[in-house]
């Protein structure tokens, strides 16, 4: 599966600002406001015409905030994590966000409405690392298992990995980067990252 399907499916997991979004199971968070975002998305039409401004608002307000990009990163890079200053880590993590919000950006004109089913987490109190399991509907197709790891912060819950059919986003990210820092250093990862945001930005609409 690509990373583009990735990331499509990715758009669908939407959580709350607020003391709510706190205070929520991950999987009661999950299912209690996907109904709520996807009716805004089926009954805006700028955004199902792909209006990038509107997009990239909704994207940088209800997904970004509430996926641990630290975590994402530092798992992403493995071992490789430890060989980079406080400063690379820094570039990376600014880096790697500005790569995932162009990219879920792009995914979101792709909705095709979709449905989706949250299974419940069995989970004690003391637990601050879930998997919350769900299975997208497609119109046509088969439906398609997310795993979504969440860990529990000062903030509430934030997904810091997913897997779709049992195939890591994380491990996808970190044979590129791997191979990348193999050939050129930490730093020429970040070039990497840096320039690919670039020529996203400068491609045209």
């Amino acid at each position: 599966m690509n990373l583009r399907k990735y990331l499509i499916l990715l758009t669908f997991f939407l959580t709350p600002w607020g003391a709510n979004a706190q205070a929520l199971a991950p999987d009661a968070l999950a299912r209690s406001v996907t109904d709520e975002v996807l009716a805004l998305i089926r009954s805006d039409k700028d955004l199902q015409a792909g209006n990038t401004r509107k997009v990239l608002e909704l994207v940088e307000a209800k997904v970004l905030p509430h996926f641990s990009f630290q975590s994402m990163t530092r798992l992403a890079l493995g071992r490789n994590w430890r060989q980079a200053s406080a400063e690379q880590q820094k570039r990376l993590i600014a880096e790697f966000r500005t790569l995932l919000v162009r990219t879920y950006t792009t995914a979101f004109t792709q909705y095709k409405n979709q449905t989706i089913e949250y299974r419940p987490v069995r989970m004690a109190a003391s637990d601050t690392d879930v998997v919350v399991q769900s299975l997208i509907k497609q119109p046509a197709g088969q439906p398609v298992a997310v795993d979504y790891n969440m860990e529990k912060t000062a903030e509430g819950w934030k997904v810091y990995n997913v897997k779709i059919e049992g195939v890591s986003l994380i491990e996808n990210y970190r044979n590129t980067f791997h191979s990348e820092i193999q050939k050129s250093g930490v730093d020429g990862l970040i070039k990497a990252l840096a320039d690919k945001n670039r020529s996203a930005q400068a491609a045209p609409k």
